[in-house]
C-alpha cells in the first residue's frame, strides 16, 4: 500500500509541470517601438487550446470605446458579433495562434489593431529575462502583413497595473 501511495505520488509530482500556464500567459504591457512608451495593458491567455490576448486599459480609451474602424468581421475572429460594435477594452484582439515547439512560442494567429480596424498575422515569443539582452521577461509580438513586420517588445506586469492605464 506504501508503495501505491509512493507511486501516486511521484506521477502527481511528474504531471505537473504538464498543467502549468505557459510562459507567454499572464500580463503585459505593450510599449511604443518608437516613443518607448507604454500604449495598453494587456491579458495573455491560452482558450480552447489557442493563444488569446485582450487589452484590458489603454492609453486614452474609456470603458465605452467601440472599434468603430474595425471591419464587422474577420477569419477565425473567436466572438460572434459584428467587431465593429465591440468595445476596445476586454475583446480578444490576438487571436488563434497555435504552439510552436518550444513553451512560450506561438504562431499563426492573428492580432487585430482596434484603433485602425487593421489585422496582421501575428507571432508570439516569450523571452525569459537573462541580465543580457532581456534584462526581465519579455514578451515579443511579431505583426506581419504578407513578408512584411515589426515586433514590438512587452513588458511583464501585474494584472493591477495592466488594468490601471488611463
Amino acid at each position: 500500500m506504501k508503495k501505491i501511495g509512493v507511486i501516486l505520488c511521484l506521477l502527481i509530482l511528474a504531471a505537473g509541470p504538464a498543467f502549468a500556464a505557459d510562459p507567454a500567459e499572464g500580463y503585459w504591457l505593450s510599449i511604443d517601438d518608437k516613443s518607448g512608451q507604454v500604449t495598453a495593458g494587456w491579458e495573455i491567455y491560452v482558450s480552447g487550446g489557442k493563444l488569446q490576448g485582450k487589452i484590458l486599459s489603454a492609453v486614452g480609451a474609456k470603458q465605452s470605446d467601440l472599434a468603430v474602424k474595425c471591419k464587422d468581421s474577420y477569419k477565425e475572429f473567436p466572438l460572434s458579433g459584428k467587431v465593429s460594435q465591440m468595445p476596445i477594452l476586454g475583446t480578444p484582439w490576438i487571436f488563434a495562434l497555435s504552439p510552436d515547439k518550444a513553451p512560450g512560442s506561438w504562431v499563426s494567429g492573428y492580432v487585430i489593431d482596434p484603433s485602425k480596424g487593421e489585422v496582421y498575422t501575428s507571432r508570439i515569443t516569450f523571452h525569459a529575462a537573462d541580465g543580457k539582452t532581456y534584462k526581465a521577461d519579455t514578451l515579443e509580438m511579431r505583426g506581419s502583413i504578407g513578408p512584411f513586420g515589426k515586433s514590438q517588445y512587452w513588458q511583464k506586469t501585474t494584472r493591477e497595473q495592466a488594468a490601471a492605464l488611463k
